[in-house]
C-alpha cells in the first residue's frame, strides 16, 4: 500500500490489517495477531463487536446526518445514557477526545470570564496528554508535539502528577487559577498512577471547592469501562465539574463528549461552541449501543479480572528481572528496568510472537487489550510477552 499522497505525520509499522474479530487482527493473508492495543484504548468490546456493527449498519441504512439545526432523537437518548452512567448533568458531543478536552478549557476560560479574571490560568500535570488542536497541546506536556507550535504555555501552570502540596504552592502564588486538568491515570505518559491511587481525585477536587475551580477530568483513555468502572474517577468519592472522554466511546466509531455539572453547569449558551459533526444519529446510535453493552453485561468486571491476571501473571514471571505492573483494569503498564532497549520491542513483538503492543514513557510496555478478552487470550498476551522479554535479557 502507497502513502505517495499521504501528509508524513505517522511513523507506520510496515503492516496492513483487512480485518478484525474480537481480540484479533488478521493480515490481508489471513494471518491472526493478538491485539492487546485494540487502536490505542478504542476497541473496548473487541473489533467489529457484533451489537455495534448491527447499529452502524442500521443507522446508516436509515439515517447519518442532519446537523444540529434540529432535534435528533439518537443525541437525545445517547446523553442520557451518557450522563447516567457518568453521574453528570448534561454532555456536549464532539469528534474525538482533542476537541472535547478543546471544549473543557473553553468551559474553563468562560467560567474565568464570568469572574472577571483577565489572564486565567489551568493547573496541567507533567507528563499529561490532552490532545492535540492548540489549547489542548498547551496542556500537553509532551515535548515532541508541541515543538514549533509556539503554545499558549502562559495559560498553564504545570505541575508534578500526584503531587497536592504542588497545587497548594501554586494556589499561593497565582492568583487567577480557575480550574484543574488531570487524568485518572496518565496514559501517554507511561500509565502513572498517583501514590495514593484515586484518592489523589478526591485531593484534587478538595482544592477545587476550597478555592472555587472547576475540577475537570480528561478520561479519554480511561473512560467507558477501560479501568473497571464505566469511568475511572468512580473508583473514588471524587465527583467533576467537567468530564471529558473519547476512544472506548464509540468502540472505533470517531465520537468524543464533554459533560458538566455543578460549577460548570450551564456556562454553555446557544451559539458558544458547536460542531458540524458532532453528536449526528450515527454517531450517537453508536454511543448509545456501546452503553448498552456496558451496562447491560459484566464486562466490566471481566476487564478487573483479566487485568489483574495479567499483570500477576507478568510480574510473577518477570519480577526478578525488574519487572513491575501498574494500572487498573485493562489499563496495564508493564514497567521495565529503565537501562533496558527498548525500541525494537514493538516490532519484535509483532514479527516475532505475532502480539501488538505499544510503549511509552520510554520504558513502560502499554498494554490495552479488549475488555471482554477470554482467558485464554489473556494468557496467551501474557505468555507471549514473557517470551519477548526473557529473549531480550
Amino acid at each position: 500500500m502507497s502513502a505517495t499522497y499521504l501528509m508524513p505525520t505517522y511513523n507506520r509499522q510496515p503492516i496492513s490489517f483487512t480485518r478484525g474479530s474480537g481480540s484479533w487482527l488478521y493480515t490481508k493473508d489471513d494471518t491472526p495477531y493478538l491485539d492487546a492495543l485494540t487502536g490505542i484504548a478504542v476497541c473496548g468490546l473487541g473489533h467489529c463487536h457484533p451489537q455495534v456493527t448491527d447499529a452502524i449498519q442500521q443507522q446508516a441504512a436509515t439515517l447519518v446526518h442532519t446537523s444540529n439545526l434540529f432535534g435528533i432523537d439518537w443525541q437525545e437518548r445517547a446523553g442520557e445514557a451518557l450522563c447516567t452512567a457518568a453521574q453528570m448533568d448534561s454532555v456536549f458531543f464532539a469528534n474525538s477526545g482533542a476537541e472535547a478536552n478543546e471544549a473543557a478549557l473553553k468551559l474553563a476560560r468562560l467560567y474565568a470570564n464570568q469572574q472577571g479574571f483577565a489572564r486565567p490560568k489551568v493547573i496541567v500535570m507533567e507528563q499529561s496528554f490532552h490532545g492535540r488542536t492548540l489549547l489542548s497541546l498547551s496542556a500537553t506536556a509532551n515535548p515532541k508535539a508541541r515543538e514549533g507550535f509556539y503554545t499558549l504555555d502562559e495559560d498553564f501552570i504545570r505541575v508534578p502528577f500526584g503531587d497536592i502540596e504542588a497545587i497548594k504552592q501554586a494556589a499561593q502564588k497565582h492568583d487567577e487559577i480557575c480550574a484543574i486538568l488531570v487524568e485518572p491515570i496518565q496514559g501517554e505518559g507511561g500509565l502513572n498512577t498517583a501514590a495514593n491511587g484515586f484518592g489523589y481525585l478526591e485531593a484534587l477536587q478538595a482544592e477545587c471547592d476550597a478555592h472555587n475551580w472547576l475540577f475537570m477530568l480528561d478520561e479519554v483513555q480511561t473512560g467507558n469501562g477501560r479501568t473497571g468502572k464505566y469511568f475511572a474517577y468512580q473508583h473514588s468519592n471524587a465527583r467533576p465539574d467537567v468530564l471529558t472522554t473519547a476512544k472506548g466511546l464509540g468502540n472505533g466509531f470517531p465520537v468524543g463528549a464533554c459533560m458538566v455539572r455543578g460549577r460548570a453547569n450551564g456556562l454553555f449558551g446557544a451559539g458558544s461552541h458547536g460542531s458540524t459533526y458532532g453528536g449526528t444519529p450515527l454517531a450517537s446510535r453508536v454511543v448509545h449501543s456501546v452503553y448498552d453493552v456496558l451496562a447491560n453485561t459484566d464486562i466490566m468486571n471481566n476487564a478487573v479480572t483479566e487485568g489483574q491476571f495479567i499483570r500477576e501473571t507478568l510480574v510473577d514471571a518477570l519480577g526478578q528481572y525488574g519487572v513491575s505492573a501498574r494500572g487498573a483494569g485493562m489499563m496495564i503498564g508493564v514497567v521495565l528496568p529503565e537501562d533496558m532497549d527498548c525500541t525494537q520491542l514493538v516490532n519484535r513483538a509483532r514479527d516475532e510472537q505475532k502480539l501488538i503492543i505499544n510503549v511509552t514513557g520510554g520504558h513502560v510496555i502499554r498494554l490495552l487489550p479488549p475488555l471482554n478478552m477470554r482467558r485464554d487470550e489473556s494468557a496467551q498476551v501474557a505468555d507471549r510477552l514473557i517470551e519477548l522479554l526473557k529473549s531480550s535479557w
